[in-house]
């Protein structure tokens, strides 16, 4: 399958045979990529369907999603405008191996391993109230998120101030 017209708005469309044929062609080019460039291969090819369903589910920019270990975006990447530059992936001049606001409009932070998405989701959501704006905030967590004290902070605030909050734990 070509991604290089698989938008987000595209792959709401597609059925369910599609859909598979999509996260097959998004394998191939997360494993091509990394076994050139080095990078993080296992979380993300586990990541695959879950960003496929995130980005069917919430419409962007209007909804906000935010990976906290972001070694598993790559598929993101790829479906958020980067499919013609992820063979630099992690090269010189290339892209980011991590969610990059300097490389799409997707990425709202430029990120690693800080265990801060949920405190930035929450921030999110209290500047959206303010503006009175409409949609969702998603904060995506992968194996490393759990580790650092901020990410139970974050889910502290948002219950006790009763946020609305998605978290997805990968």
């Amino acid at each position: 399958m070509d991604l290089s017209h698989i938008t987000p708005e595209a792959l709401k469309r597609l059925n369910k045979s599609e859909l598979d044929s999509l996260c097959a062609a998004l394998r191939g080019e997360i494993i091509s990529a990394v076994s050139e460039n080095g990078g993080h291969l296992a979380s993300n090819l586990g990541a695959v369907e879950l960003t496929v369903a995130l980005l069917r589910a919430f419409d962007l920019p209007r909804d906000q999603i935010i990976f906290d270990v972001g070694h598993q975006c790559y598929a993101y990447k790829l479906l958020t405008g980067r499919e013609a530059a992820f063979h630099t992936l992690r090269t010189y001049q290339g892209i980011s191996g991590f969610p990059n606001r300097n490389e799409s409009e997707a990425d709202l932070f430029t990120t690693g391993h800080a265990s801060n998405a949920i405190s930035l989701a929450t921030g999110l959501i209290r500047a959206r109230r303010l503006n009175r704006e409409p949609g969702s905030t998603v904060a995506v967590l992968g194996d490393g998120a759990l580790t650092g004290g901020m990410c139970y902070e974050g889910l502290s605030d948002a219950g006790s101030n009763n946020l609305p909050l998605i978290v997805i734990l990968n």
